[in-house]
């Protein structure tokens, strides 16, 4: 088939390698406008750009998917369809009239679950255990078009979403080559979605990434991970923010091992016998490690990124910050 493919980040680029390498005709991509960045406000291409341009393959940036000069140089084309993977703009019934087979997106969840931006972040932060991606003919509705295929992918214990995202990529990657070598056959055709077990998967805003020390430490972890590494999870020490990197729940006091004599907080001396366990918020630092307490016992710190500073080791970070004792994360 003549495809023109559609994407903006650097999750798309494994499907650009996989349509590469199929029997099918890669005319152009179709990217986001570039941005402007850093101190000198120098203008970034999307990483789909520029592994085009790296092949001399035609890109289009147009500012909206709807201008009529774009529509115009998408019908010269004349692609036979579209995939997508992550391209970031609302697709106007006149664009998606265009190719013969229409707009194929990839979509990195098992749909109907976790319709959205930010599908990958809002299944770990649930603590869902399988995940995976699906390849779905666009409509106007939100991720509502009828499927052609699906993987599925075990969300590992210590996964943070960049992880997730990143093996979702790849075995997307050849999820989508297949689901166009079957529509070019014939021999696939979409079916409509489940209108059971929906669920929606909005963007991840900065107050979805502050860290509530209330809840149970499972999902004081989950959040954590599902803000890793965009926008990273957040919570005020002294009244300023700082970012933590992944966390790792402990077995409550009492229950279970955690760390051992003169290791860290949560000792005592002598026979008084272990101290009682963080309160939510609650900061207990020692030589090796920083524990806070959540709902149902605490967490032990992996990294802390002060206001603009790097991330360091969180015992690495109590040293410089000396947290009192009974002091708290906001």
């Amino acid at each position: 088939m003549r495809l023109v493919f559609a994407g903006t980040p650097e999750v798309a680029v494994p499907a650009l390698d996989a349509l590469a390498a199929s029997p099918h005709t890669l005319l152009a991509v179709l990217t986001r406008p570039d941005t402007v960045a850093g101190r000198g406000r120098r203008s970034v291409r999307s990483p789909v750009a520029r592994w085009a341009e790296e092949r001399e393959i035609p890109v289009l940036r147009p500012d909206r998917p709807g201008d009529p000069g774009f529509l115009d140089e998408l019908a010269a084309l004349a692609p036979d369809c579209v995939p997508v993977v992550a391209y970031g703009a609302l697709l106007p019934r006149t664009a998606l009239d265009v190719p013969r087979y229409g707009w194929v997106n990839l979509h990195f969840s098992l749909l109907p679950a976790w319709r959205g931006a930010a599908p990958v972040q809002r299944a770990l932060i649930a603590g869902d255990e399988i995940t995976g991606a699906t390849t779905f003919a666009i409509e106007e509705g939100l991720d509502t078009g009828p499927v052609y295929g699906h993987m599925t992918e075990r969300i590992r214990a210590t996964d943070t979403a960049g992880d997730l995202l990143a093996r979702l990529a790849e075995g997307g990657a050849q999820l989508l080559r297949q689901t166009l070598d079957g529509i070019a056959d014939g021999s696939l055709s979409p079916q409509p979605q489940s209108s059971d077990d929906v669920s929606l998967a909005p963007k991840i805003t900065a107050e979805d990434a502050r860290i509530d020390w209330t809840r149970p430490a499972w999902a004081v972890d989950r959040q954590v991970r599902g803000c890793t590494p965009a926008p990273g999870a957040w919570t005020t020490f002294r009244g300023e923010r700082v970012k933590l990197g992944p966390v790792t729940p402990l077995t409550p006091a009492g229950s279970g091992p955690g760390p051992g004599p003169g290791d860290g907080p949560g000792t005592s001396d002598g026979a008084a016998g272990p101290a009682p366990a963080p309160a939510p918020g609650e900061i207990r630092s020692g030589r090796r490690e920083v524990l806070v307490g959540t709902a149902t016992g605490p967490v032990r710190l992996g990294t802390v990124q002060p206001p603009g500073r790097r991330a360091v080791p969180a015992a690495d970070w109590a040293r410089g910050a000396r947290p009192e004792p009974g002091e708290t994360f906001g």
